[in-house]
């Protein structure tokens, strides 16, 4: 990523004062006084994934797993994440599975790399991408499965208006490349 010439907090808050006074409130009425203040702290919140390395997140791996080299999955990450197009949310869960090559990573890593990647604005094609190159650099695994579902609040919310429509995205590579172990995976994560 190039390095970008930041806004200052001040210039970030007057920047939602100008958004508020667009939208045809009055930025210095009591109920929205502070709100510019409350908007920049949720964004750095929101999009905290800017300041974090996913490849430090994995770069402890554990090699003694006690002969253990079959399917490591984990299912229901819940996350939230922002569209790039509109800055509306959208909100869902991810479920990926590997297969180990030599060494395992802790479960929760798995879980930290996907909220580091939805705390950016995005497309979920390009997130899940992301977390499944991640993974695959990191850890090398013989298989790799990574399966996201949102809802985009973008689609709910405005445009089309349409709600309860799940996106589905996914990334297969190695041994997850067949369709026995896509099948596999898929009756892994399916709910009953």
């Amino acid at each position: 990523m190039s390095e970008l010439n930041k806004p200052t907090r001040e210039e970030a808050e007057s920047a939602v004062r100008t958004l508020l006074a667009w939208a045809g409130d009055d930025p210095k009425r009591e109920g929205l006084v502070d709100t510019p203040r409350r908007v920049v702290n949720a964004y750095k919140e929101y999009f905290s994934g800017y300041d974090s390395d996913p490849m430090q997140v994995l770069n402890r791996t554990f090699g003694e797993v006690g002969g253990y080299d079959d399917i490591v999955l984990l299912r229901d990450i819940e996350f939230n994440s922002h569209c790039e197009h509109h800055i509306a949310p959208f909100i869902g869960k991810a479920h990926i599975a590997y297969i180990p090559s030599d060494a395992v990573v802790g479960i929760s890593k798995i879980a930290r790399v996907v909220d580091i990647f939805a705390r950016r604005l995005q497309t979920q094609e390009t997130m899940t991408a992301q977390i499944a190159d991640a993974i695959e650099k990191a850890m090398k695994p013989l298989g790799l499965a990574v399966f996201i579902e949102a809802e985009h609040q973008c689609m709910s919310m405005r445009g089309v208006m349409k709600s309860n429509v799940d996106t589905i995205t996914t990334q297969f590579r190695g041994q997850y490349k067949t369709a026995e172990m896509k099948a596999s995976f898929m009756m892994m994560i399916k709910r009953n």
